[in-house]
């Protein structure tokens, strides 16, 4: 069951909404940026992007699982449309100029195509995963085992989308390799600092929108 009131529900909807949104958009810019991490390579997308399955879980610990859905719903056109946009000026970490806007970029297209593929697989994965777990008395197993299956599937979905046989050499050449740190850093991140993330955030939220506070939730 919700734990918040209707009218709560739907101010949490928005703020849930508007914040997958912006994780979104800021991975798709991210994720153009490649780093070397102890001798593999990855994107700065991997520190980014674990906090949309954050986000997942406290829909769906916050509404349930059919309001986490509607949140997908909600957020794949307008996250496509807002990556594209943001990828194209800023391609490569570089401000190209609103002229950019003007010239089709199959390159960044791509990429936010395969974001949306990623996203909407990888986030239903994540709910039913959740839903599922989330009735244990051990609460913590339901975002634990979420994450790591929604991380998953999310991004090797988005990385053999994004750039296989991509016009961009390297992450053409490199794209299992950087799909596979990127995976082991999401994981390593979401694990390690998930757990406490998630109960604070979730007390905060369930305090400012007027619900019942719960105890690590």
């Amino acid at each position: 069951m919700p734990l918040l009131s209707q009218p709560r529900q739907r101010l949490a909807l928005a703020i849930l909404i508007a914040f997958h949104i912006l994780i979104i958009i800021a991975s798709n810019y991210l994720v153009q940026l490649p780093i070397t991490l102890f001798g593999w390579h990855t994107t700065w997308g991997a520190f980014s992007f674990p906090f949309i399955f954050l986000a997942t879980d406290l829909t769906v610990r916050l509404l349930g699982k059919g309001p986490a859905r509607q949140v997908i719903g909600r957020v794949m056109i307008p996250a496509l449309i807002a990556s594209y946009v943001v990828s194209v000026l800023f391609q490569d970490g570089a401000f190209g100029g609103l002229t950019a806007l003007g010239q089709f970029n199959e390159f960044v297209l791509r990429i936010s195509v395969a974001s949306f593929a990623a996203y909407v697989f990888g986030q239903i994965l994540d709910i039913q995963v959740f839903d599922r777990l989330r009735k244990l008395p051990q609460w913590w197993i339901a975002p634990t085992v979420s994450t790591i299956f929604g991380n998953l599937l999310d991004t090797f979905v988005f990385f053999s989308v994004a750039f296989w046989h991509s016009t961009n050499p390297f992450m053409a050449e490199h794209w299992v390799e950087i799909a596979t740190v990127d995976y082991g850093v999401k994981l390593t991140i979401s694990l390690v600092l998930f757990v406490p993330l998630y109960g604070m955030l979730l007390n905060a939220l369930l305090r400012a929108l007027g619900g019942q506070r719960v105890a690590t939730a």
